[in-house]
């Protein structure tokens, strides 16, 4: 069996966190490491290590984890201009391999600086 990851961990109770929301499906944390003045992490329960390994079964895991990210980004007061990001694999920057959401939010964003 594959090591869990630290979201898992943290899902499970074994390092804490402070969780800003979590229902049946995800929890939301602050990133230890904001990249924006507004910088949580969305993580499904379900342990799926990259966007690219999920499958069919996701679809609607996958759909409800894009809603909750509005109703967060409503609950935090920044659903008029936000960022999410997922990264997928080393190469795109993903350094936990437990599927998440980046929300980023409190400072302007362009189109050209999507590469950061």
């Amino acid at each position: 069996m594959a090591e869990e990851s630290i979201f898992t961990k943290i899902i499970n109770g074994d390092i804490p966190s402070e969780i800003l929301y979590q229902d049946e499906d995800c929890i939301c944390i602050n990133d230890i490491a904001p990249q924006a003045p507004v910088h949580v992490l969305l993580i499904p329960r379900k342990p799926i290590p990259r966007l690219a390994d999920a499958s069919e079964e996701d679809q609607a895991l996958l759909g409800r984890l894009m809603l909750r990210s509005g109703d967060i980004a409503r609950q935090l007061g920044i659903d008029e201009a936000f960022r999410l990001v997922i990264n997928n694999g080393a190469g795109a920057g993903q350094t936990v391999f437990h599927l998440h959401l980046h929300l980023l939010a409190g400072k302007e964003f362009t189109e050209a600086g999507l590469g950061f």
